[in-house]
C-alpha cells in the first residue's frame, strides 16, 4: 500500500494503532487504519444417497485437481447465499442447505471455509460450470483422495465420510491448520 485511499496521501506506516495489539497499515496525515481480514470461502458438500457432488478444477491454483462446489464470499450475500452461488456456477446444482457442516481455518493464507451441507433441490441435476472441467456424483467409497484440490476439501470429505459410514448423524466440524507450523512440511 502506496497511498491512502482515504485522503490520497503517500505517508502510509506500518505501525501498531493506538489501542491496538498488531501492526497495521494506517494514514500518518488522516489516521485512518486500514484493516486486512481473512477472506471468507463458502461451499457445498451435495449429496445424494450415498455420492457427493465433486467438481473437477478448471482454475489456478490446483487447475484438475477434485474439490466441492465452493468458492470465495461476495460483498451483499449471506454465507448461504454464497454457497448456494457457488454451488450452481460451479456445478450447474441447484442445492438446498441443510446445515452448517464445517468451519476450517487455513491461517497462512488467511481464509476461513465455511462448508455446507446440502441436498439437490428437485431433480438431481447437475453440469460443468466455466470454472470446471467436469462435476460427477462420486460414491463416497470412491472419492479421489489422492486428487484432492485443497486440505480444506479432504477435512470436510473426510468428516462426511465418517459420519456416513457411523451412521449417528451429522455434527459440526472444525479445525485450524497452518502450514507455517506443520512439521513435516518445513
Amino acid at each position: 500500500m502506496k497511498f491512502c485511499s482515504q485522503c490520497g496521501s503517500p505517508s502510509i506506516i506500518f505501525a501498531i494503532p493506538e489501542g491496538d495489539d498488531r501492526e497495521r497499515y494506517q494514514c500518518s496525515d488522516c489516521e485512518i487504519v486500514f484493516y486486512q481480514n481473512p477472506r471468507v470461502i463458502v461451499g457445498c458438500i451435495v449429496h445424494h444417497q450415498d455420492k457427493v457432488l465433486l467438481c473437477r478444477r478448471a482454475i489456478q491454483p490446483r487447475y484438475g485437481f477434485w474439490t466441492i462446489p465452493c468458492g470465495f464470499l461476495e460483498n451483499g450475500e449471506s454465507c448461504e447465499e454464497g454457497a448456494i452461488r457457488e454451488t450452481f456456477e460451479e456445478a450447474g446444482a441447484k442445492a438446498n442447505i441443510m446445515d452448517l457442516y464445517c468451519v476450517y481455518d487455513v491461517i497462512h493464507v488467511n481464509q476461513v471455509y465455511l462448508i455446507y451441507r446440502a441436498e439437490f433441490q428437485g431433480d438431481v441435476g447437475f453440469e460443468s460450470g466455466i470454472e470446471s472441467l467436469e462435476t460427477q456424483l462420486v460414491d463416497i467409497e470412491e472419492i479421489p483422495w489422492d486428487d484432492l484440490a485443497f486440505s480444506s476439501i479432504r477435512f470436510a470429505l473426510e468428516c462426511f465420510q465418517q459420519d456416513v459410514s457411523e451412521g449417528q448423524g451429522f455434527g459440526l466440524h472444525k479445525k485450524a491448520y497452518n502450514k507455517n507450523l506443520d512439521p513435516l512440511r518445513n
